[in-house]
């Protein structure tokens, strides 16, 4: 991919470029805890973005979007902003950089990404850390890691329209090979645990089914779990215990109930993964998997048919572990699958997904891999 982004860029602005990269991420467990001031647990894998950048000395951005043929062309003040979707990431991380003291200028750039697009990897918390470690570096803006991450979150606020919590960027700028990493999104600290699986490999299966978050049910969530912390009296859900949301249950709706029921339960179930990693114990985070799943479809429906589809048909294989990954309404399942069982659940998830829906899902095996970086 770094190879046919050069290519690309010297064909179109000449020589010169300097390349740069970011990973996507898998979230092993705590979805929709983000914005709840709670737990995640992800980390970065080996697909990404990578793009080829070059100061061009004038007041404008030149972004070529390798893997649509597109390019568009704009400048760096607020009334610039582009009119593709894609272009309004690269625009929004530039704004955000210069809200926050940097004194950027033009350049070219071209980019490519062979992050499975809305399999819940986030591309495009990928594409916006790409650009914020690489404008950071060529500009000099001196702004630190965890900054760079909340330039991504920003520009999915206030360019995208999607009201995001920070751990897509996180993952994406802080990633470590072989680790995974427990974040708490109250105090932002955060720490690396060694992931390994012996006997076990971690299998993303892709629906193929799309979802589409903007002013959409994302925003909606969210918003549940805002209206009912303010009832608790809290700025979060986070450290709220079911005893509590079940003494105010009569004053929220059935709605909101439900969704606070479901975040309440996944901060637990985050804490007991860590915990049972540290021990070995795969058997307990196979079990707290499929607990996630079942409450983001009964609880938090952020679900759809096809993924409950996976996920029983995981548990029918007898697959450790198994849930929906991402945001949801479409995308990934994550499983927790062993050796021996591997051949025999890949086998049976194509033909019976086919059989019923008129397509394989993808399938893509994780490895844990290294955050954003420039690529010597």
């Amino acid at each position: 991919m770094k190879e046919q982004v050069k290519q690309k860029f010297a064909e179109l602005y000449g020589e010169g470029a300097v390349c740069y990269a970011s990973p996507g991420r898998i979230n092993l467990i705590g979805e929709h805890t983000d914005y709840n001031g709670g737990f995640v647990f992800p980390g970065a894998v080996d697909k990404g973005i990578v793009a080829a950048i070059k100061l061009n000395g004038t007041d404008k951005v030149r972004a070529y979007a390798l893997d649509l043929g597109e390019e568009s062309v704009f400048g760096l003040n607020e009334e610039d902003k582009p009119a593709q979707s894609w272009a309004c990431y690269i625009f929004g991380v530039c704004r955000e950089m210069q809200k926050r003291g940097g004194t950027l200028g033009g350049f070219d750039t071209v980019f490519a990404g062979d992050v499975p697009l809305g399999a819940g990897m986030s591309s495009s918390a990928a594409l916006e850390s790409t650009f914020a470690f690489a404008m950071n570096e060529l500009f000099d803006c001196g702004i630190d890691k965890f900054e760079l991450a909340r330039v991504g979150q920003a520009t999915e606020h206030n360019y995208c329209g999607v009201n995001c919590g920070i751990m897509d960027q996180f993952a994406s700028v802080f990633g470590k090979k072989g680790n995974l990493m427990r974040l708490d999104c109250r105090s932002m600290e955060y720490e690396y645990f060694p992931f390994d699986p012996k006997g076990y490999k971690l299998v993303l299966v892709d629906s193929r089914v799309k979802h589409e978050l903007v002013g959409s049910p994302y925003n909606d969530r969210r918003a549940s779990c805002e209206r009912v912390a303010k009832v608790l009296g809290q700025e979060f859900l986070r450290g709220a215990s079911m005893e509590q949301l079940d003494a105010v249950k009569e004053q929220i709706s059935e709605e909101d109930y439900k969704r606070a029921r479901y975040v309440i339960g996944e901060e637990r179930r985050v804490l007991d993964v860590c915990e049972a990693l540290e021990k070995g114990d795969y058997e307990t985070v196979g079990r707290r998997m499929y607990e996630t799943h079942w409450g983001m479809s009964k609880d938090y429906e952020v679900s759809c048919e096809e993924l409950d589809f996976l996920a029983g048909l995981a548990e029918e294989c007898g697959v450790t572990g198994s849930r929906i990954m991402g945001g949801g309404f479409g995308g990934c399942t994550i499983n927790l699958v062993k050796d021996e069982l591997y051949d025999a659940f890949i086998a049976k998830a194509k033909s019976e997904f086919n059989a019923k829906y008129g397509h394989e899902p993808k399938i893509y095996d994780v490895v844990i891999s290294d955050g954003s970086r420039r690529l010597e």
